[in-house]
Formats: structure tokens, sequence, C-alpha cells
């Protein structure tokens, strides 16, 4: 494990991320307008603009709603959602199997199919199969999901009536949101596993094991690989972290109904609860994803180690 001061400096620098996130949301969402008139419509009558008013704690001062948010937050309730009447973590609850089911196939698959993809450009650097592998990554993790989405519904929903086009209901539904998600993470673990690779396939660790007969794949599996973990594995850990955020394009194209689809639909009802927790939810997850990627390097990583025995 890492350090205590350490491990204390950064769970201290993450608490206070999630409470600037926290702040700016509250103070965001407040300046873009009245949730009630989105609720009930700008020509309900004044005493019912103002029944929902209070009956959602709006019609105090913002600094009272910011305290009393904030405390409810600390206690695990961040309201009820002003659309649904329901509490917002339970809307959440309903929607995130879901998400996590897309975004954890999609992140295994881009995983497995990217770190492959960059070792075997590594290992045929400035060959033909170097540029098919970097021209692929390049085209993941930069062409819009969105755009990648709604080729492959033309093609393999409309064209070749192959895969269905929305929803969730079989395992059929997830193929393609889950491809489309995929190919982003796997364009961009690809180009990380590449340059990270290619730093240690020359040093002279792995010299030496190929000067001693060493089977090639024993040497990048073993020797090299490991190596060049850090880099990799600090790309997996922020990518983890963004799985949420990074569901809520291909949600939308594919009519999942995950938390993403959640956020954009709260986004426009202006359903503060729930929009603020979702947001809150994403940056601990962020936060969390860091933190283990911290210890992980103090597992793997030497230096940390010795910072370790010297606390």
């Amino acid at each position: 494990m890492m350090p205590g001061r350490l491990f204390l400096t950064k769970l201290a620098r993450g608490l206070l991320t999630v409470w600037l996130i926290v702040t700016l949301t509250f103070v965001a969402l407040n300046l873009s307008g009245d949730p009630i008139e989105a609720l009930v419509g700008d020509q309900a009558p004044a005493e019912v603009i103002a029944h929902y008013r209070e009956k959602f704690g709006l019609d105090r001062p913002l600094w009272q709603q910011y305290v009393s948010y904030v405390a409810g937050i600390a206690q695990g309730d961040f309201g009820l959602s002003l659309s649904d009447q329901r509490p917002a973590t339970e809307l959440i609850a309903a929607a995130l199997p879901r998400t996590l089911r897309l975004g954890l196939t999609a992140f295994v698959l881009g995983l497995l199919l990217g770190v492959g993809l960059g070792i075997v450009a590594a290992l045929n650097r400035n060959r033909p199969v170097d540029r098919f592998v970097m021209s692929f990554a390049v085209l993941g993790f930069s062409l819009p999901n969105f755009f990648l989405g709604i080729l492959l519904i033309l093609l393999f929903s409309l064209h070749w009536r192959l895969l269905p086009s929305s929803g969730d209901q079989t395992i059929w539904h997830l193929i393609l949101p889950a491809i489309t998600l995929g190919t982003h993470f796997a364009g961009t673990f690809a180009r990380f596993t590449r340059s990270a690779m290619l730093e240690v396939l020359n040093k002279q660790y792995v010299v030496a094991a190929r000067a001693k007969g060493v089977p090639r794949p024993r040497r990048v599996l073993w020797h090299a690989l490991p190596n060049a973990a850090i880099p990799i594995i600090t790309i997996i850990g922020l990518k983890l972290g963004d799985l949420v955020a990074g569901s809520i394009i291909v949600e939308t194209v594919f009519a999942v109904p995950g938390v993403g689809r959640l956020l954009v639909n709260a986004v426009t009802s202006r359903d503060f609860a729930l929009v603020q927790a979702i947001l809150i939810m994403t940056s601990i997850t962020m936060v969390l994803a860091n933190l283990a990627v911290d210890a992980i390097y103090a597992l793997i990583d030497p230096r940390m180690r010795a910072a370790r025995s010297e606390s």
C-alpha cells in the first residue's frame, strides 16, 4: 500500500474535488433558471408555483438551500427528483445496472483489444501492421461515439437486419452499444500501450533477456509488459472512472435506459436533485479510480515501496 501521509493527502484532494463539483453544479443549475417553471409550466397559477417551491425548499435563500443540500449529502440524502417525486438515489439505483453492464462490457472489450493491439504494434514498429494498428487507434479515440453508433445502426440494423438498434432487453441489444463505446476505449489503450512498450523494449534488462535466449513471449509478458504497466494503469484508471460519463451519448443513441440517458432527461427538465446526484456519483467514481491507481502504483513501483519504508 502507499505511504499513509501520501494516501491522506490524495484522499483530501479527492474530497476537495467532490466538494468543488457539488458547489459548482449547485451554482450552475440555480443560474440556469427556475426548475419549478419547467415542472409545472410558466403559465401555471402563482399559488401552484409557490406551493411547489415551498415543497422542495426552493423558497428559501440560496445559501440556506446550499447548506441544507450539503448537509443532506453528508447523510446520504440527495433529495427528491422534481419530475418523478422519488428519491434521486432510487432512480439512479434503478438505472445503474444497465449502465454498468454496458460500460463494463465495453471496457473489458476495449482493454483486451487495445492492450493486445498495442503490444503487437510495438513489436512490429514502423511495419505495416504497426501503421494499421495506429490508424485504428487514432480512428477509435477520435471518432465521435454518436457518429459510430449511428453508422453501426445503419449497417447492422437497417441494412443487414442482424442486430437490434435500441433497448436492452437481450444480450443482442448490448452488442452494438458495447462495440461503439469499446472502440473508443480500445483506441486509447492501444496508443498508450504501444508508447509504453516502445520505451522498455530497448532497456538493458530486456536486451539481456534476449541475449540469454529467453523466448520472445516470455520477454514480452514477464520483462517488458510489467515495466510498461504504470502508464497503462494510469489510463485504465482514468477510463474506468469515465464509464458513466462515457455512456451518456451511447445510451442516448441506442435508447438504453441507463444513468447516462437519465442524466440527459434530468438536464432537459432541470431536475436539480437528480443532476447533482449523478454528477456527484460520477466524480466519486473518478476519485476512487484515481486512489485505486495510486494504490496499484505502490504495489508495482519500487520507488513507491521505498517511500513507504522511509515513512
